[in-house]
């Protein structure tokens, strides 16, 4: 990369529009079902333009006040509405609109430490499958992460094992709706009531779930209780930019009453310039995307929503006959939601990774965990359905791709050489080797630890300016 400084003078506009495609020629492709992960795409025409056209109304609208930008108020309180109808949210629930889940989450752990103030060292209780995101809010907020191993047959914790680990300094038990990595949705009823038992509150992250769950079960897919309904359940979290299919930068916290939401909050006035009180982690926040948000809710609708999620359904079944068919594969977990996670038996599962992307099929490989194997995840949406029909042959061809390989050799790198040295021996040049196989199979194959403190030195060598 090249260090670059403004323009002397301003540059016309189709130019630098022009610069943002030539950069964007690199990504990977955000349309057309063939990316499983990051990126979450109905395929519905149209669609975009309405939420940019939206986005573009109220980019500019700050939600620090919303007095001064009633709009902003009014489509966040739609937004809010919408997600608590759909999980069975009681009277008196309330919310806000955050950037994502890993917001939602920090705040409902910082609502928990809060609201237990005589708590003097805060601990929180999930199972290993729980998001990242819960060790992040506990690093940040000073809350010890107690964690419940999970069977690696059912992938679920047991709730005798989640109740034992609850003590009294314990402020929060979460559990997922389903968990990112193997989409299966913990024991939410039995977890919630061995909190409520200790008198402890119950977050439920359905970030992922939230908003395919309630219509897959008007589909007729038997989901377990995990919403609202459920006694015990405090708070719930729902990424309105996964399923909700809206532009990226939205997620909603909701809590069961408005005296569990108040430590969410953040206010200040010991200084002389206005009170600041913030409901979310940021103060400042664009209305573009909360805009955005409301025009694809209200576009899509209730039954928009059920044929994208019968669509999606179809998709999931579909790719899970695919894996099913080749032999030497199987399903890390029976699908039950919008994931298909599996794993090779009698090959490299990273192989299998890097084949799929030869063919333009671009997944997410997971590595090893507390006895579950390196898999391969896909999270599945409406825009996959048309796709799975050529999935199934680009699969068997990379299987065998893979098999006649053979398993990956560990670089003979020494980890202690200086990153760029490192880098270069793997396979690193101008951009990200041809084959990531050797790189997974490293990462693989070093403690957690390890392999944190590799990728924080590889994310930061990519994030400077100059590039040297």
């Amino acid at each position: 990369m090249i260090r670059m400084s403004l323009p002397k003078d301003g540059l016309p506009a189709e130019q630098v529009l022009d610069e943002i495609r030539a950069l964007r020629a690199a990504d990977r492709p955000t349309h057309g079902g063939r990316l499983f992960a990051y990126v979450y795409d109905p395929g519905l025409d149209g669609l975009d333009e309405l939420a940019m056209a939206a986005y573009a109304l109220s980019a500019h609208v700050n939600g620090l006040d919303p007095t001064a930008f009633p709009s902003l108020l009014a489509m966040e309180n739609t937004l809010v509405g919408a997600a608590a109808v759909l999980l069975d949210g009681p009277e008196g629930v309330v919310g806000n609109v955050t950037s994502g889940g890993t917001e939602s989450l920090m705040l409902a752990v910082k609502a928990a430490r809060d609201g237990a103030p005589g708590v003097q060292r805060p601990r929180m209780v999930a199972p290993v499958t729980a998001h990242a995101a819960f060790a992040k809010a506990a690093h940040y907020l000073g809350v010890t992460l107690d964690l419940v191993p999970v069977s690696p047959q059912t992938l679920r914790p047991a709730a005798a094992d989640v109740a034992a680990a609850v003590g009294p300094e314990t402020v929060l038990v979460a559990c997922s709706a389903p968990s990112y990595a193997h989409g299966v949705v913990d024991p939410v009823d039995e977890i919630a009531a061995a909190a409520a038992a200790a008198g402890v509150r119950c977050h439920v992250d359905a970030c992922f779930g939230g908003w395919t769950l309630p219509y897959l079960r008007r589909l007729g897919v038997e989901v377990p209780p995990f919403d609202f309904s459920v006694p015990g359940v405090t708070s719930i979290s729902v990424d309105l930019h996964k399923y909700a299919y809206t532009p990226k930068g939205v997620s909603v916290l909701l809590h069961r009453d408005a005296q569990l939401r108040r430590p969410q909050y953040f206010a200040y006035a010991g200084w002389p310039g206005y009170t600041m009180v913030n409901p979310v982690i940021s103060s400042t926040r664009s209305g573009g995307p909360i805009a955005a948000a409301y025009a694809v809710l209200r576009h899509i609708g209730d039954s928009g929503y059920l044929a994208l999620a019968s669509r999606t359904l179809e998709a999931v079944r579909g790719l899970a006959d695919a894996v099913s068919a080749v032999d030497g594969l199987r399903l890390v977990a029976p699908p039950s939601s919008t994931v298909v996670c599996f794993t090779a038996d009698a090959f490299d599962v990273f192989v299998l990774a890097d084949e799929l992307a030869s063919r333009g099929w671009h997944t997410q490989p997971q590595f090893a965990f507390d006895g579950v194997p390196p898999s391969i995840h896909l999270s599945v949406t409406a825009s996959v359905a048309p796709r799975v029909a050529e999935f199934g042959p680009d699969l068997a061809a990379s299987a065998a791709a893979a098999r006649a390989a053979g398993p990956v050799s560990l670089p003979e790198v020494s980890l202690d050489r200086p990153l760029p040295e490192l880098l270069a021996a793997l396979g690193f040049g101008a951009g990200l080797p041809e084959r990531m196989a050797p790189v997974n199979a490293l990462l693989n194959a070093v403690p957690p630890h390890m392999r944190e403190a590799l990728l924080v030195d590889f994310l930061g060598y990519l994030q400077r300016p100059n590039g040297e």
